[in-house]
């Protein structure tokens, strides 16, 4: 399945199927879940990073069948001036190598300060270092997630969605 423009993504999904977001790190990858009507994303897991590939693409693969998804959206992170360094060409590895193993649409979003977004938010919450140590890449692939979502919202794209 091809890599998709952020709107032309929900005219790839199966009905009433659910997107899944990566927050891919170098030691983990955060995920997050929409509701099928693609309106609220939810954190749902992190998921440590071997040194294969295959061991957390074998996970995420359990959770896509187990959530109903239908769709990917990585987050792809850029610098502030929105070009792509390292980390950028490290989350575009992993979604190629993820395509090859399921047939799902795919769209890359822009999660420039999401984590720091998710920090601040946990830390005005009083949450604790441990804690948001836990959490933090999951929340950060909702954020992620939820902004994707947004967009399809104020474009009218999740509302031609739902109708179809």
């Amino acid at each position: 399945m091809p890599i998709f423009k952020p709107a032309d993504l929900p005219a790839a999904l199966p009905p009433a199927r659910r997107l899944m977001a990566l927050d891919v790190g170098s030691a983990t990858v955060g995920v997050a879940v929409s509701d099928p009507g693609l309106v609220i994303a939810t954190a749902r897991a992190v998921l440590k990073r071997g040194r294969r590939f295959q061991d957390v693409a074998a996970l995420l693969l359990d959770l896509v069948e187990e959530a109903g998804v239908g769709g990917f959206v990585v987050g792809l992170p850029r610098d502030m001036s929105g070009k792509e360094g390292p980390r950028a060409q490290a989350s575009r590895a992993f979604a190629r190598n993820l395509l090859m193993l399921a047939d799902l649409p795919l769209v890359f979003w822009d999660e420039r300060m999401s984590t720091n977004a998710v920090r601040r938010t946990m830390l005005e919450a009083d949450m604790s270092r441990a804690k948001r140590g836990q959490a933090i890449d999951a929340a950060a692939a909702a954020f992620i997630l939820q902004g994707y979502l947004d967009f399809l919202k104020d474009s009218g794209v999740a509302s031609n969605f739902a109708e179809a």
